[in-house]
């Protein structure tokens, strides 16, 4: 699949790019600083502003799926859903965050007390970002990663879930930055969320 990914340099964009690439999968790697982009065959790598609109959608152009995997402070959420429909590009992938998350009927993660207060600004911004996408005509999907969201190792194995923050036995929810790499790609490949959010973890 030919596919553009926003953010390709941090921590997930990384990862994911690195699952792309390792799938057989054509990818514009998209990122403000470009020199920090992986270099792998079949990966052109971009210097592109996600606030740039304009000059974005001319980076997307052509490519069947868009994913981004950028701070949610970093960019204006309907600038850069009108890129992406302005490039004619109607599936959307995102990394999400965990803070929009239930941790009870009706209670965010973002809103119980332990949350970092110091977090709190980028999962409100997360949350405004998924209500926009469920307003937008995209073939969305927002992928939100588990509370501690990780380097680690890709073992291919995690749990699915919907709206709520997945857990373990002990308590501890967490997934690595590897093994949601898997996760978004399998949806890309096999698309099971359209219009959803979903959450993975171990």
């Amino acid at each position: 699949m030919y596919v553009a990914l926003i953010g390709a340099s941090g921590d997930a964009g990384s990862r994911i790019l690195r699952e792309l690439n390792q799938r057989g999968h054509r990818v514009i790697a998209l990122a403000r600083h470009p020199e920090k982009i992986a270099v792998f065959e079949g990966v052109e790598s971009r210097a592109a502003d996600a606030n740039d609109s304009t000059s974005l959608a001319k980076h997307l152009a052509g490519v069947q799926a868009v994913l981004s995997a950028v701070k949610f402070l970093d960019f204006d959420g309907r600038r850069l859903i009108g890129a992406v429909h302005a490039a004619g590009v109607r599936r959307y992938l995102v990394v999400g965050g965990a803070g929009s998350l239930e941790v009870a009927p009706g209670v965010l993660e973002m809103e119980s007390p332990k949350f970092p207060p110091h977090v709190k600004p980028e999962a409100q911004k997360g949350s405004e970002f998924l209500s926009m996408l469920k307003q937008s005509d995209l073939d969305w999907t927002f992928l939100s990663p588990s509370r501690f969201f990780v380097a680690g190792q890709r073992t291919g194995r995690f749990r699915i879930g919907k709206d709520q923050l997945l857990t373990d036995a002990t308590g501890k929810s967490s997934i690595s930055f590897e093994d949601f790499a898997v996760a978004i790609v399998d949806e890309l490949e096999k698309p099971q969320h359209i219009r959803a959010r979903f959450t993975v973890g171990y």
